[in-house]
């Protein structure tokens, strides 16, 4: 398995567990990510993203997506695409 830095998160909104990323790469739904930063480290699948609201299945680099995340993250933790 390998990892490539993808983007990183700009915001967290901890009601609704919902990170914000900015990305730097492509990210499609069903991609799995690692999310890492000073007190997170995690993996997960993901089930769905949205831009401005809007549902969508692929974002690309400059896109800022938001997506459900397992467990809490915060501004500036970097998010890795995890491949085969």
């Amino acid at each position: 398995m390998s990892e490539k830095q993808i983007g990183k998160i700009t915001h967290y909104f901890s009601r609704i567990n919902v990170g914000i990323i900015e990305l730097s790469d492509s990210l499609k739904v069903g991609d799995k990510i690692h999310i890492k930063g000073h007190s997170e480290d995690f993996e997960q699948t993901i089930d769905s993203m949205q831009i401005e609201h809007a549902s969508v299945n692929e974002a690309n680099a400059g896109d800022s997506v938001g997506i459900s995340v397992s467990s809490k993250v915060h501004e500036n933790d970097a998010v890795y695409k995890v491949t085969q």
